[in-house]
């Protein structure tokens, strides 16, 4: 009886067996993996180019972000048709009262060294690219980290041997171990207080008995923000293996930031390009009906030998009737439209389009606001000048006739040229300060920056200038189309009245 029993328990536990030999081999295939934290959408297209930069590696390991519940369903089954690992957590709140807003959930970082299920991962920040294989990090020790300025570890890229010990002393420590940036960071070098004397990890050369902590070279963790100090990295290019885009505010999926750094341009070229063609339909639209709508006065001082027969004297008449800050009023609507256009151009155009793309419809979104807005005040103008030729006296009746021929289309051609000219020359002005250190091959920002300022002056002293003409122009020719229509109607009361006295004189 017995023995029936114990074949059928030796089956069982050779079932088992097999079973977990069966685990153990699926584990071994997955046993290390790279690891990214994501806590909203904003950072997901920085995290689909940091897995395409991965998988260009040719790298095998798994793929592992963790995502919090800021995370839409919509971007998590974007990164899990990227071939990412999607693993949902809980954000751990930040125990410190002084911090940065956004360094509220970033203690959620240290849950990586409780991802159990891993003997090694490798942990990179969602602002970084890999441009060369790093399997070699696998090799690292325990924890492994790169020391930035001020002998701080850099908490970007990590190497961690996971272990729940390990996390839950972390855990214990969170509100005892002070934090110099308010975060993980901070956090982590009050941690591992002694990882400034850690030797540096030289794959070609492990350490026996493997060391608790080793510091990454700067190869593995190239800060874009160094780079700026000499616009050129402080290691051999050719070898750089990671480059960290720790700008602040600034990212690399934002269009206009890839005008300013130059290593952008290696980010921008594993970017997936994402379609804006309604968006760009949109705009065309939109400065088509503009543009098809009843054009902008055309404006132009008239001079002493108006076409329309109005005497110099009146003219000084209606013009007198400007206030003495007529013209800094003009500058200072020119100014306030140009700020709001370009700070609706910033807003309303996507950050994460390409470079050129977003430059594009910045210049354009701009002009075709700035022309709406400034070109609005030049009309409120015009009709300004219109109610006050209603009390403008006009003469030079009689000789109306003789100033209403070719001299009067020849001025109204310099009108339309005139105005032709400041709108072009605003818009060209503007397109080469921003064009300007790129079409010289400067990459150097400060250099950069020092163009645009001048550029900068360039433009505002030409707008101060065209915004008193223009504003100037549009009064007058108000005046002056007023003055045409009083001598047309005085004409045709005059040739009413001869007409009349020659059929009244008749036997």
């Amino acid at each position: 009886m017995r023995s029936p029993a114990l074949l059928a328990a030796a089956l069982v536990a050779a079932a088992l067996l097999a079973a977990g030999a069966g685990v153990a081999v699926a584990a071994a295939a997955t046993e290390e993996a790279y690891v990214t934290l994501l806590y909203g959408d904003e950072f997901v297209l920085g995290v689909r180019v940091l897995g395409k930069s991965l998988r260009d590696t040719g790298t095998r390991r798994d793929m592992v972000v963790l995502v919090s519940d800021g995370v839409s369903e919509y971007s998590r089954k974007l990164l899990q048709a990227d071939g990412w690992i999607v693993n949902r957590i809980t954000l751990l709140a930040n125990p410190n009262q002084v911090r940065p807003k956004r360094f509220w959930g970033v203690y959620t970082k240290l849950k990586i060294f409780n991802m159990t299920s891993y003997k090694k991962v490798v942990y990179l920040d969602a602002d970084t690219i890999v441009v060369k294989s790093i399997e070699d990090l696998f090799k690292c020790g325990k924890f492994c980290g790169n020391l930035k300025h001020s002998e701080r570890m850099n908490s970007g890229v990590m190497v961690v041997e996971p272990s729940a010990t390990l996390f839950n002393d972390m855990i214990n420590k969170v509100g005892q171990l002070p934090s110099y940036t308010g975060g993980d960071q901070g956090f982590l070098n009050s941690y591992y207080s002694d990882f400034a004397n850690s030797r540096v990890y030289e794959p070609d050369s492990p350490l026996t008995p493997e060391p608790e902590t080793q510091r990454l070279s700067t190869l593995y963790n190239a800060d874009v923000g160094l780079y700026m100090l000499a616009n050129k990295w402080m290691v051999d290019e050719k070898e750089l293996r990671i480059i960290h885009y720790t700008l602040g505010p600034l990212k690399p999926w934002d269009w206009f930031t890839a005008w300013l750094v130059k290593p952008v341009e290696t980010w921008q070229t594993n970017k997936e390009l994402i379609s804006i063609r309604s968006l760009c339909a949109f705009a065309r639209r939109a400065r088509h009906k503009y543009k098809s709508e009843e054009s902008l006065p055309s404006y132009s001082v008239v001079g002493s030998s108006s076409v329309f027969g109005i005497s110099n004297q009146r003219l000084s008449n209606g013009h007198s009737k400007l206030p003495s800050y007529f013209e800094a009023i003009a500058v200072l609507v020119c100014f306030m439209s140009a700020g709001f256009s370009l700070a609706f151009a910033f807003i309303i155009i996507p950050r994460q389009v390409m470079p050129w793309t977003g430059l594009l419809l910045m210049l354009e979104w701009t002009f075709v606001a700035f022309f709406l807005l400034f070109g609005s005040y030049l009309r409120f103008v015009y009709r300004w000048g219109s109610i006050s030729a209603n009390h403008v006296g006009f003469s030079n009746s009689d000789a109306s006739e003789n100033h209403m021929g070719p001299g009067h289309q020849r001025n109204m051609s310099d009108c339309d040229m005139d105005a032709t000219f400041y709108w072009i020359g605003m818009a060209t002005i503007a397109t080469i300060t921003v064009l300007l250190p790129t079409i010289l091959g400067i990459t150097a920002l400060f250099t950069k920056l020092g163009l645009m300022v001048a550029g900068g002056i360039v433009l505002a002293s030409f707008m101060t200038y065209a915004a008193e003409h223009l504003a100037i122009s549009a009064f007058n020719k108000a005046l002056a189309c007023c003055g045409q229509h009083a001598i047309a109607f005085f004409g045709k009361v005059r040739q009413a009245s001869g007409k009349w006295q020659q059929i009244t004189v008749r036997p």
